[in-house]
């Protein structure tokens, strides 16, 4: 019998080490290294697949970079644009595309609607880890979805998927969830360091050699990240992050990692009793906003992926009751809320340091981009000043640490999307202002804070 091997791998980047350390040298976590067994799956695992016939798609050799063939792959649709748009314009064959996201926002239902579609044209599987076939029919049923050509299989065995699929040869197939599934060959429980990198590394082997795009299906930590080693982010080709508040019905998915398109691609779904149904036009529902115009509130046109989104952001400034004030945020970085305020007292005037200051970006959209800074200064002096500002008034704009406003990419486009929501005037770096205008607004170009204060 062979001497089962001992590794000890860091949960969080998937780095390997030859004894336990406290901490890691390639991320720089504590306590995050920890003793894997490994047993000794690697010969036999290469045998079962020289046996199974799994020579790979191109020879092992070394070739000229302009002896690689070029031609483009044809992607498949999943029928759903809004998932093809996050996916960079649809599936492509041979890929590993990694969901992840908190229980019960809605990812076995978008594959399972996902799935139940492509079947009508193409063969597909459905493979649970968690659910029973039963469970699983039902919900199709419950969702009116054609369930007559969709396969399902229940099992946790990788080698024993990969044997069904095998047979079945699908074009498509769904793994829900990659920490329910284990490799008979490799020691520790179903969900551990080493199972869930062994059994993603299994599949994504399978999906390469045969042109199977897989969809892995992935729980979340408490911290919102992906559970399991930081590596299987590494082994797939796309991870997308479906997020999604409790007591909204709106869902957003997200691309974080993305080897056949854009990053940060932006798709909004709404949760319905019929699956999930995605939505055209996502701008129109973060601007719900009160008939009657409030202090503190403003519309600013941040870029997602490939295309503009308006969102709504609110700000409250009162006085600080305690002796150091507060920086509360949502969906804004903190760190940059206070450089702003510090800009805002150097180059204007305007104190508020001794203040406390909420931010909100409404409908729970996460703002990372400097576009939105002088929106934030905007809402704040709104606030501060107890002065509402016309509802049909659009702001961006990078506010710099000398004042400037510098100007955004795809400031045309941003325009363009307000006007068409209904916006007339606009507040934008000098350099975004487009020469011909925009039909039915009107733009005013700033080059400072200090202009932009006094257009207000």
């Amino acid at each position: 019998m062979a001497k089962a091997k001992t590794a000890f791998v860091c949960t969080e980047c998937g780095a390997d080490y030859g004894q336990w350390q406290g901490q890691c040298t390639s991320c720089g976590q504590w306590n995050t290294v920890k003793e894997v067994r490994l047993g000794s799956a690697s010969q036999a695992t290469k045998r079962k697949a020289s046996a199974k016939g799994y020579t790979g798609l191109t020879e092992n050799k070394v070739r000229g970079i302009q002896e690689v063939d070029l031609a483009e792959q044809p992607r498949i649709s999943s029928g759903i644009s809004e998932l093809d748009r996050v996916l960079g314009g649809g599936i492509v064959p041979g890929s590993v595309v990694l969901i992840g996201g908190d229980p019960g926002v809605g990812k076995s239902s978008l594959l399972l609607q996902v799935m139940c579609g492509l079947s009508q044209q193409l063969s597909a599987l459905y493979v649970t880890g968690e659910e029973s076939l039963q469970q699983v029919a039902m919900r199709a049923k419950r969702m009116h979805l054609p369930e007559d050509k969709l396969r399902l299989l229940t099992e946790t065995d990788v080698e024993a998927i990969v044997a069904s699929a095998e047979q079945e040869s699908p074009k498509v197939m769904v793994v829900d969830s990659i920490q329910t599934m284990q490799h008979g060959e490799v020691s520790g429980a179903a969900g551990g360091v080493s199972q869930v990198r062994e059994t993603a590394a299994f599949l994504t082997r399978f999906a390469k050699q045969t042109q199977t795009t897989i969809f892995l299906v992935g729980h979340v930590t408490k911290s919102g990240e992906v559970a399991g080693p930081r590596v299987l982010e590494h082994i797939v080709d796309t991870v997308l992050f479906l997020e999604g508040q409790s007591d909204s019905r709106f869902r957003t998915l997200r691309a974080i990692k993305n080897r056949f398109g854009a990053v940060n691609e932006l798709g909004v779904f709404a949760m319905t009793d019929k699956g999930m149904k995605q939505v055209k036009n996502p701008s129109a529902i973060f601007l719900s906003r009160g008939d009657e115009p409030a202090p503190g509130s403003v519309v600013m046109v941040i870029w997602e992926g490939s295309r503009p989104l308006l969102v709504e952001i609110q700000a409250l400034v009162d006085e600080s009751p305690y002796g150091s004030p507060r920086r509360v945020t949502v969906g804004v970085d903190q760190n940059r809320i206070a450089m702003l305020l510090a800009v805002l007292h150097r180059h204007a005037g305007i104190q508020a340091g001794d203040q406390d200051v909420y931010l909100n970006v409404v409908g729970g959209v996460k703002v990372t981009e400097t576009s939105a800074d002088l929106a934030v200064l905007v809402a704040i002096l709104s606030s501060l000043r107890n002065q509402a500002l016309p509802q049909d008034l659009i702001v961006f704009g990078e506010v710099g640490l000398a004042g400037e406003i510098r100007p955004v990419p795809s400031g045309q486009e941003r325009l363009f999307e307000a006007a068409k929501h209904g916006f007339k005037r606009a507040i934008v770096p000098q350099a975004n202002v487009p020469k011909g205008g925009v039909s039915g607004m009107e733009i005013i170009g700033v080059n400072s804070l200090q202009q932009a204060i006094e257009q207000l």
